[in-house]
């Protein structure tokens, strides 16, 4: 509902510049009793930054229609955070001690009192209840009652070349809830088009790569294009697949049989199932077994051209393959959202949740930290630790534009990745050899530069940045628990003396120049819609990824649940669990050949050939221990079986 969206990862993101937001809710707790408004809690963070006086283009007519969101906050926020916490840290007597969704409902939830409490509010100012679920209440009405309830007056500001609506000052609540609201979303927002029965449009453009390859890291030189660094440098591989990449990240015997991985993006593919089984048949990965691949999707699709619908069907691909390419046994759960907007997602999310529709959720979309405000991040946070007490653990890729400088102009991170409550897992560029042997990784980061109309020489090499792992440190997110002492202070305390959240927090394949083959049924130039095969690559492969090797080291515990696993991923720090990656690791600079189609499909319209070099993430590095690019390090063979031998013995 807010103006700007997710984008998926495997795409160039196009978000709005907005500018930081500051301060945030650290747990997602409601704020203290507001001295200014006597009687009211305020709600932190609902009134945007955008929002200023300068900006003021003066009140919103009174009749004007406002749709909102009202988040209740349970009947123990502090309470949730705090065990989300224990029940996830190793060191702690509470670990592993999850809770059923129905036990987390009786001790955190809103009770029904409170809901009731918050309708009637709600009604008595005017407002409209239009559904409640266990997380919120929905209301509509128009402006002079959204003023009267939440104590706040709307005015029109403009933001870039547009008007929005929002709060003139932060929305607040009557004190007399006693903190039943979390927050409110919906006040400060575009106005809010109305839904409709939107049907998926078919499957997107066909995209094709242009050969020679190379069949692994190395394995094919390109001998008649010019040196790069000194030498002669390979042509991109073809695409890994499941073998490769299970060899590289220590997969041993483990298949993650047992273990359920839940996917969330926007939309769905209509060909999935097909496409699925038919790269499992091709590429010698398992076959499907009855119910192993389940869809959870909405009664109807929303906002399909604002967030291009069709081009999210690549992404749940990607998911889908890559997961099951690296953990073969896993069960799979695509549970896609009505549209890319945060409401939408946020209802996926919580469905995995309240369900407990798996212990690991593989999420490969986000925005720009800017566009992120406080109510949403609260709204967020809420989630995750209730998924966090259930033994629920949320992956996120960190981006794909590096340090966003070249995407927004401003250096920051992605968002929900930067929430404290969830893995942000970065980028590697991967080197696979002979055998399926692990060669080396550098952090992803790609410059490109052409090859001169004589062929002789590479136009301006390396060439300009094209895209590389999001990460660096966060402006509104405080410094977790588990990054202290391992995350530099250079880092850290980049922002704020105190000290924020770093991103990320671990690891793997991203460099779409290195990446992994996935097949998918496209609509090629002619019309024909066919199943054919590309490889890609991004943050939105690393994550999928590393939820695969997470079902392999809870298989590995005996199926026991690893839940949020941050504080675990940062206890093996500096163990044989991690290649520590650099970007620098042979010691001379590294880049591939890639070849491609000027038209996406076939040679008709010429061929296009670059270099791209490795290890050149915007103003991000991979250094020796952690780093903003890679975390920790990617999963080396000791990583999986360290969670046989060390946790669950509490």
């Amino acid at each position: 509902m807010r103006s700007n969206r997710a984008t998926m990862r495997a795409g160039v993101s196009m978000a709005a510049t907005l500018p930081m937001i500051a301060g945030a809710l650290a747990l997602g707790i409601p704020a203290a009793h507001a001295a200014d408004s006597p009687g009211r809690d305020t709600l932190a963070g609902t009134k945007p930054a955008w929002a200023t006086t300068k900006a003021d283009k003066g009140a919103t007519s009174d009749s004007s229609k406002v749709s909102a969101r009202v988040y209740l906050a349970g009947r123990n926020a502090s309470g949730l955070a705090a065990y989300a916490k224990s029940v996830s840290d190793p060191s702690s007597a509470l670990y592993g001690k999850y809770l059923s969704a129905a036990q987390v409902q009786q001790r955190f939830g809103a009770t029904t009192a409170q809901v009731t409490a918050v309708k009637s509010w709600l009604k008595s100012a005017g407002l409209k209840v239009t559904g409640t679920t266990q997380h919120y209440v929905t209301v509509s009405g128009d402006v002079a009652a959204v003023e009267k309830a939440f104590s706040t007056s709307l005015h029109n500001y403009s933001k870039g070349s547009k008007t929005y609506r929002a709060p003139s000052k932060t929305a607040s609540a009557p004190d007399s809830l006693n903190g039943a609201v979390l927050t409110v979303t919906g006040l400060d927002n575009a106005p809010h088009t109305a839904s409709h029965d939107d049907a998926l449009p078919g499957p997107t453009a066909a995209f094709k790569n242009a050969g020679p390859f190379s069949s692994y890291y190395g394995s094919n030189t390109a001998t008649t294009l010019p040196s790069a660094y000194g030498k002669k440098i390979p042509y991109a591989v073809e695409g890994y697949t499941g073998k490769q990449l299970r060899a590289a990240y220590g997969a041993g015997k483990y298949t993650g049989k047992g273990v359920r991985v839940a996917i969330t993006d926007a939309y769905a593919s209509p060909t999935i199932a097909f496409d699925a089984a038919t790269y499992a048949k091709k590429h010698g990965d398992q076959k499907y077994s009855t119910s192993q691949l389940k869809q959870v999707l909405p009664s109807e699709y929303t906002q399909t051209e604002a967030c291009d619908a069709s081009g999210w069907y690549g992404e749940e691909t990607l998911d889908v393959e890559a997961v099951h390419a690296v953990a073969p046994d896993a069960g799979i759960t695509y549970v896609g959202a009505a549209s890319c907007f945060d409401d939408d997602l946020l209802d996926s999310l919580s469905k995995v949740v309240d369900n407990h529709l798996a212990d690991i959720v593989s999420n490969s979309w986000g925005d720009i930290e800017a566009n992120q405000t406080p109510d949403l991040a609260a709204a967020y946070d809420q989630v995750f630790q209730l998924g966090a007490v259930e033994g629920i653990g949320f992956y996120f890729s960190s981006g794909d534009n590096g340090d966003e400088v070249a995407n927004t102009g401003t250096k920051q991170v992605d968002t929900p990745a930067n929430s404290a409550w969830v893995t942000a897992v970065g980028g590697t560029s991967l080197a696979v050899g002979k055998g399926d042997k692990y060669l080396w990784e550098t952090g992803w980061g790609t410059e490109k530069a052409s090859l001169s109309t004589d062929g002789k020489s590479w136009t301006s090499f390396p060439g300009a940045f094209t895209s590389g792992a999001g990460g660096g440190t966060s402006k509104t997110v405080a410094e977790p628990f588990y990054q202290k002492g391992v995350v530099p202070d250079a880092l850290a305390k980049a922002n704020s003396a105190t000290g924020n959240r770093v991103v990320p927090d671990i690891s793997a394949i991203a460099d779409p120049n290195t990446g992994f083959k996935v097949g998918q049924t496209q609509t090629f130039p002619d019309g024909s819609v066919q199943y054919s095969e590309y490889r890609i690559g991004g943050t939105s492969l690393a994550s999928p990824v590393i939820a695969a090797v997470q079902a392999l080291a809870q298989e590995a515990r005996g199926g026991k649940a690893i839940g949020f696993a941050n504080p675990s991923i940062y206890s093996k720090y500096g163990t044989k669990a991690y290649h520590d990656v650099t970007d620098n690791p042979t010691g001379s600079g590294l880049a591939v050949a890639r070849v491609d189609f000027a038209n996406s499909v076939d040679a008709t319209d010429g061929l296009l050939t670059s270099v791209r070099s490795l290890g050149k993430d915007s103003s991000l590095s991979a250094v020796k221990g952690y780093d903003d690019v890679t975390g920790v390090g990617t999963p080396a063979n000791g990583y999986v079986s360290s969670f046989s031998r060390s946790q669950g013995h509490h």
